[in-house]
């Protein structure tokens, strides 16, 4: 199996950084895209940012120029900077790789870390 490992998170005021990475372990063919997602209470989980294996980002509009992705693929690890971070940012933070565990059977599945808390106090 495959197991996804989240740190970072915490508590924040407003204005402030913080730092999230996620290191993916177990039978591990290649790692695809990697993402983080993020859930609020009361809402549905939505996706924050994706980066594919080559380096391309993308994210949700209310994040881009104060969030960059990045990834390490020797080190099998997502990471997520997160500055002037605003008290709408306030979620569960997940992350998420694709990813394909055998090189003969080339089937790519999702899987999911167990979530980390981030809170940015007004």
């Amino acid at each position: 199996q495959v197991q996804l490992v989240e740190s970072g998170g915490g508590l924040v005021q407003a204005g402030g950084s913080l730092s999230l990475s996620c290191a993916a372990s177990g039978r591990i063919f290649v790692i695809n895209g990697m993402g983080w997602y993020r859930q609020a209470p009361g809402k549905q989980r939505e996706l924050v940012a994706t980066i594919t294996r080559g380096g391309s980002a993308n994210y949700v509009d209310s994040v881009k120029g104060r969030f960059t992705i990045s990834r390490d693929n020797a080190k099998n690890t997502v990471y997520l900077q997160m500055n002037s971070l605003k008290p709408e940012d306030t979620a569960v933070y997940y992350c998420n790789a694709k990813v394909v565990r055998s090189v003969l059977i080339r089937i790519e599945d999702d899987y999911w870390g167990q979530g980390t808390q981030v809170t940015v106090s007004s």
